[in-house]
């Protein structure tokens, strides 16, 4: 391993992720939920008021800290291009052919003047446990000589605790986020690496868009 890639890691206060759940170096669990957007401008003005409202309302009921992150990245547009243009040369109808010949230039000049944009809404849950006082003397005499089993057991029943815990309040964020019109989803293990990954590879593009939707 590099000097600059270990460097780069001491820097990183993650531990692992494990069952979706961002286990850092000091013991803390992190969960990651995804939400979607609501645009205001669509709402009446009575509308846009009660929601803000309703917002703060969910906001001031919390007893716990929370992070609400945005990420904002170039869409890459050239796989749903691709996708048109295999469309167009299996199309049969002439003025179909024509159209979609027409949409996908649009689409190209359209991309050119201006960036489409990606953003993606998260609102990180956080739990620490503290504990009330170092293990010192005698006790840590005693853990020092459990077996590999056992302290590994200890672990993860510390894990299903801590993590418990934090699941309760992933479950008052998005019930608190429902009452407000947002819809929301707990990332998944590969869902929560590959949004870290992006994270620190800020230079590639996002996704592609995904026609059926």
């Amino acid at each position: 391993m590099s000097l600059k890639a270990k460097a780069t890691q001491e820097f990183v206060p993650i531990k692992e992720v494990r069952d979706g759940i961002v286990v850092l170096k000091d013991g803390g669990l992190r969960a990651i939920v995804l939400a979607n957007s609501v645009n205001l401008s669509l709402k009446s003005e009575e509308e846009q008021k009660a929601t803000i409202l309703q917002f703060q309302n969910f906001l001031n009921t919390l007893d716990f800290s929370v992070q609400i992150s945005i990420q904002s990245r170039k869409l890459n547009i050239r796989p749903y291009l691709l996708l048109l243009e295999d469309r167009m040369k299996v199309q049969n109808e002439p003025l179909l052919k024509l159209q979609t010949k027409e949409y996908i230039e649009f689409i190209k000049n359209f991309t050119e003047s201006v960036s489409i944009m990606a953003k993606n809404f998260f609102v990180v849950v956080s739990y620490t446990h503290m504990n009330l006082k170092p293990e010192s003397g005698i006790l840590k005499n005693l853990f020092s000589k459990r077996n590999k089993r056992e302290e590994e057991l200890k672990n993860q029943l510390d894990f299903e605790e801590k993590r418990s815990q934090l699941e309760q309040r992933v479950s008052v964020i998005q019930q608190g986020l429902s009452r407000c019109g947002i819809k929301s989803a707990q990332l998944g293990t590969e869902e929560v690496v590959e949004v870290f990954y992006k994270v620190f590879n800020p230079g590639e593009l996002e996704g592609k868009i995904n026609l059926e939707n």
